[in-house]
């Protein structure tokens, strides 16, 4: 029969009369979750990678995505946000929609743990001829994994109306 959370940590501290509680040194119980309870998410660590080009209303982004483990992920998808508004009429690449005005959203599809990189690649159209334009990008769904390192799959980019790749 499986022990409970709380007895197996009374079972791992001693109390001193008069002191704060201290660990004692065993080892360590497997606790079983409760009936009922959600297993813990797995963990995995995306990544997105890639640059951004823009010129005159034309503003190209390629995407590098994938997947540092330790679990393999179903599903994910990137979202794309501009400071500037895209024209009303896009083009979009296969599973890639439109989130808004300024917003797309690309699912990557599934990526396994060293399983290689998945490439987004989008060429948009702006409403207008900006003189720079930022992009905000991360990751909006993975598949259910815990990240804790967002660090690369958050991303905030200028990008200068030069023609220039600014990579991320």
């Amino acid at each position: 029969m499986p022990l409970s959370a709380a007895v197996a940590m009374a079972a791992t501290t001693v109390l001193v009369a008069g002191a704060a509680a201290a660990p004692v040194d065993v080892d360590p119980v497997e606790v079983a979750p409760a009936p009922g309870a959600a297993a813990p998410a797995p963990r995995a660590d995306l990544s997105h990678h890639g640059y951004v080009s823009l010129w005159g209303d034309h503003i190209a982004i390629r995407i590098r995505s994938e997947n540092r483990g330790p679990s393999d992920v179903t599903a994910s998808t990137v979202r794309l946000r501009f400071s500037a508004p895209l024209a009303a009429r896009q083009e979009l690449p296969y599973g890639c929609l439109r989130g808004g005005k300024a917003t797309v959203l690309c699912e990557t599809g599934g990526l396994r743990f060293a399983g290689g990189a998945r490439q987004t690649a989008l060429d948009l159209t702006l409403a207008g001829r900006p003189d720079e334009v930022v992009v905000r990008l991360d990751t909006v769904w993975n598949g259910g994994a815990r990240d804790t390192d967002r660090t690369n799959d958050v991303h905030e980019v200028l990008a200068p109306a030069t023609g220039d790749a600014y990579a991320f």
